[in-house]
């Protein structure tokens, strides 16, 4: 079976290992950047086509003519046309619960960072101001113990849940939100959005970009927010209204905002967010997944797919 790697520089930095993949492929072709003019000639005669994010449209697929398999590497699949898929008879399949240990503990990397102000003190100390102090201890910032504080959750799937877990190690309170969007009553264990945004001092995002996700963090959910929260979002940009929330940090509605993705990826157009005046803010470029161990794990997962379609099982399939 004939296969391409598009955007293999997206899970490899030279420490991770193709060998699983090359034992189920074979030809295997790997592109470390692939310029949209240049993906029709790569792909024209494959039959399975491994990607991150380059976005899979119909049009696409039509120049792929012996194309059978998408494998994605990653859990979102909201770059790929999966009507067109679905019309074509093309499977899609994603790779799941790859990075949970990786994603979690960006999570409490972005929230201890924020809770224990230490981006403010090591500005400080590189000041000098510890140097200057008359005493052994600097208290010119609050810090909170997070154990009896409330962690809120929207989005308790498999992210979700290995963030809840950590919480509860370090004693918080998880509250886990319903399912945006979800139309049947509120489930055991779950409460509605509105209440988790007001009762959270951490709320961390793990749900989906979809039409009732996108902007589900907007000004109104800001301001309902209590004052000391802290945001957190490794899930997509655009589930956050960035403008609503640069204004809501420069205003004080929050505390405290990590964010490891954005809704344009790299931002070559600018973001709210990279301003310079934005305040109590941790903004990371979209690396919460990508622990070496993460990355392996992802390329082994995607060759069990590949394994599985050739032998007409159903693994991770979306479509």
């Amino acid at each position: 079976m004939k296969g391409v790697f598009l955007d293999f520089d997206t899970v490899s930095n030279n420490d991770v290992l193709t060998t699983e993949l090359e034992a189920v492929l074979n030809p295997l072709e790997i592109y470390p950047v692939s310029a949209p003019e240049q993906i029709p000639a790569r792909i024209a005669e494959v039959e399975c086509l491994l990607t991150n994010k380059v976005k899979v449209t119909a049009a696409l697929m039509d120049a792929a003519p012996n194309l059978k398999l998408i494998c994605l590497a990653a859990t979102g699949f909201d770059n790929v046309d999966t009507d067109a898929a679905r019309e074509r008879g093309i499977a899609v399949c994603n790779i799941a619960g790859y990075c949970t240990a990786a994603v979690a503990q960006h999570v409490f990397s972005l929230i201890l960072t924020l809770n224990q102000r230490l981006d403010d003190y090591r500005d400080r100390m590189r000041g000098g101001d510890w140097s200057r102090s008359p005493h052994f201890t600097m208290l010119d910032y609050p810090i909170r113990e997070l154990s009896g504080r409330t962690l809120g959750i929207i989005g308790y799937g498999e992210l979700g849940g290995g963030v809840a877990r950590l919480g509860e190690a370090f004693g918080m309170e998880i509250l886990i939100a319903e399912r945006p969007g979800w139309k049947g009553e509120i489930r055991e264990g779950r409460l509605p959005v509105e209440q988790v945004l007001e009762q959270s001092d951490v709320l961390s995002l793990h749900c989906p970009l979809s039409e009732d996700t996108r902007h589900l963090i907007n000004a109104d959910a800001l301001k309902r927010m209590p004052a000391h929260a802290i945001l957190i979002n490794t899930a997509r940009g655009a589930v956050v209204d960035e403008q609503a929330l640069a204004d809501a940090l420069r205003q004080g509605e929050i505390a405290g905002a990590g964010v490891d993705v954005l809704s344009q990826e790299p931002p070559v157009d600018g973001n709210p967010l990279l301003d310079e005046d934005v305040p109590n803010l941790v903004l990371t470029p979209h690396i919460a997944w990508a622990t070496v161990e993460a990355r392996q794990r992802a390329l082994d997962e995607m060759a069990m797919n590949v394994r599985a379609f050739k032998t007409g099982e159903e693994r991770n399939r979306v479509v």
